[in-house]
């Protein structure tokens, strides 16, 4: 059905829960105060375990809840009102697109987590064992440290946005090669916090004591940068990245001629246009998409969903979804994609399903669909990074990870090798056994991020750091 779809193209945009919306029972509503109280239990994921802790309180209209996934770093997912059929609870997520349903029995409820066309056993506790403490983040910097750090902030020109960052430089008067970080997608601060990894804080650090200034940024409308970010697209990233480049340029400690582009996922796809616009002394691309955004998600809900053991047919379903979505948003006027991308969606529900079920999908589609409808995804799915990358000369690095498992190496490296085979000063390199963050991974689904200690594996910034040292000696 479409809904798998839909979570997909969100988990791109901003790095969740990767449970598809999925068909459940819906029960009539009923009062049980043995439902009160925080129920623990976990989901065994490709390999992985997923602990998830609903919240049920009772308010005069009946019970409300709220979920947690603490790995994956989401808290408070609404989760509405569980209905009750005698011993039978059901919980829909619709902000998820899953559901709970089982037995009632004490302080157990056995039962099964229902997505995707797919039923997991989940059994929720009473309380249950204690949230499990954060992993380990031992790469993640903190002070006092060998460098200096300056807060910045400067204006984006032509607009009102106002950027705000973090500079860290080497000792000394310099002058210093400088690296500007252009995150990923979704709305980003300037250490790129995905799943209580700080990617880009411990990128900065690494940088920096290697002897390379490093300036990153909060994007626009998040944190302390000014804009709306709901309103912005790739190009308007572009733009700021290029305010970035300036004020590095005019900075006294920075040489001018040395300053260069680090970009990650999305920001790998933003920095060639960068480069096209301002002179910068190199590029660095990691996990940088080099064919357009609907082939990326149709490619990336494919591979996560087969791994994750969703039937073919299903997963079929899903890749027509999307691209039934991106063309409404390539050809059609704004004001219709709300009323045409449902409809798409809506359309891929299987013939016969009971009407009570239908209408629970047709409540997570809605609460989906803003997550589709929206400028920076109508210039994702339609541009092709191709063109920006066979116009950029000079120094350019584009890393992979061979498990990554968002921008996939089997479809984005050879076309990025060849936008890249007529730059002598090109390289292109897989980096074994890596995911799309660049860590040390099993599966390379994003399940595992939050999992793992390392933030970004030490050899993976030990080779950015001693590339961009070598081509700006």
């Amino acid at each position: 059905m479409t809904s798998a779809a839909v979570h997909s193209v969100r988990s791109l945009r901003t790095p969740g829960l990767l449970l598809a919306i999925a068909l459940a029972p819906v029960g009539a509503l009923a009062q049980t105060p043995d439902l009160v109280g925080d129920w623990s239990g976990a989901l065994e994921v490709a390999g992985t375990r997923l602990p998830i802790v609903f919240h049920i309180t009772a308010d005069d209209e009946g019970y409300a809840a709220t979920m947690d996934s603490p790995n994956q770093g989401a808290f408070g997912i609404p989760a509405g009102r569980p209905s009750v059929e005698g011993d039978r609870v059901t919980i829909a997520v619709a902000a998820v697109g899953g559901s709970w349903t089982g037995t009632a029995a004490g302080d157990t409820l056995a039962g099964e987590w229902t997505q995707a066309g797919q039923a997991l056993p989940l059994v929720l506790v009473r309380g249950g064992p204690a949230a499990p403490p954060p992993p380990a983040r031992p790469q993640h910097p903190e002070p006092p440290f060998p460098y200096d750090v300056e807060e910045v902030r400067y204006p984006v020109p032509g607009t009102d946005v106002e950027l705000a960052g973090t500079l860290t430089l080497p000792p000394g008067d310099g002058p210093f090669v400088a690296a500007l970080l252009i995150t990923g997608s979704g709305p980003q601060n300037r250490d790129e916090e995905v799943m209580g990894h700080r990617v880009f804080a411990v990128l900065a650090d690494a940088l920096t004591r290697a002897g390379i200034a490093v300036l990153r940024v909060d994007d626009r409308g998040v944190g302390e940068s000014t804009g709306d970010f709901s309103a912005a697209t790739s190009d308007d990233f572009a733009r700021d990245a290029a305010a970035g480049v300036a004020f590095l340029k005019e900075h006294a400690r920075v040489d001018p001629q040395a300053v260069g582009l680090v970009g990650h996922s999305e920001g790998g796809l933003v920095a060639p246009m960068v480069a096209a616009e301002v002179e910068t002394a190199f590029s660095v691309l990691l996990a940088g998409p080099a064919v357009n955004g609907e082939e990326v998600l149709v490619a990336q809900t494919a591979h996560m969903q087969r791994a994750q053991g969703v039937p073919p047919a299903q997963v079929e379903a899903n890749r027509t979804a999307i691209r039934a979505v991106a063309r409404i948003l390539r050809e059609r006027p704004r004001e219709v994609w709300a009323d045409e991308v449902r409809e798409a969606l809506m359309a891929s529900v299987p013939a016969g399903v009971p009407e009570a079920q239908a209408a629970q999908v047709r409540a997570a589609v809605d609460g989906q669909v803003q997550s589709f409808v929206t400028p920076w995804m109508a210039r994702f799915v339609a541009y092709d990074p191709r063109p920006a990358l066979e116009a950029l000369d000079g120094p350019v690095l584009a890393l992979f990870g061979a498990l990554d498992a968002q921008v996939l190496p089997s479809q984005n490296l050879t076309p990025m090798r060849e936008a890249l085979a007529d730059n002598p000063e090109a390289t292109v390199e897989v980096l074994d056994g890596l995911n799309h963050l660049f860590q040390p991974a099993e599966s390379g689904l994003p399940t595992e991020y939050a999992q793992i200690e390392t933030t970004v594996d030490p050899a993976a910034l030990d080779r950015v750091a001693r590339w961009i040292l070598a081509v700006t000696r």
